[in-house]
């Protein structure tokens, strides 16, 4: 996959709070591509699903919770990479997902589009198609950390035994 400075694909493993964790695995797959590798609970309470280098936990809201469609608002949004961002646009409309936002190029390097899943989850597809470095767009990157480095050592520090300093 093309490097973009502007956007890592660095691995994370999300939890995702879902109402009904069977029924969304299934629409996941059929949708969004993902393949369930386990599930858990009877009845089902949580599930972990991948889709090429992404893996994302399903888990039945508990006491307290809800999801965005409960709540009437969004909570996040999730990026998931994928090779054929034009393909997999495709799938996802032809299996009914809501489209949030069409297929196109970011001004940071990106093709992708969003949707939304049958409890309100935002996502977001996309493949690297520039490198683009943060600045080139406006972004600040922050500084690199400094990286600690050992202190002397101390030419006072008391004698011990012939291994003595100097």
């Amino acid at each position: 996959m093309l490097a973009n400075r502007s956007v890592p694909a660095d691995h994370m493993l999300a939890h995702v709070v879902y109402q009904d964790v069977a029924g969304t695995s299934a629409w996941l797959a059929a949708a969004f591509g993902f393949v369930e590798r386990y599930r858990y609970g009877d009845p089902v309470s949580g599930a972990q699903m991948v889709l090429g280098g992404a893996c994302i936990m399903l888990r039945a809201a508990r006491p307290g919770e809800a999801t965005p469609a409960q709540l009437g608002a969004s909570t996040q949004s999730l990026t998931v990479f994928v090779d054929d961002v034009d393909a997999h646009f495709e799938r996802a409309r032809s299996a009914g997902a809501r489209i949030v936002e069409e297929l196109h190029e970011t001004f940071y390097g990106e093709r992708q589009y969003g949707a939304v899943d049958p409890d309100g989850h935002h996502w977001l597809f996309s493949r690297h198609v520039r490198d683009v470095a943060p600045e080139e767009w406006g972004a600040n990157p922050a500084e690199a950390p400094s990286r600690p480095t050992a202190a002397p050592p101390s030419e006072s520090a008391p004698a011990s035994g012939s291994g003595r300093r100097r």
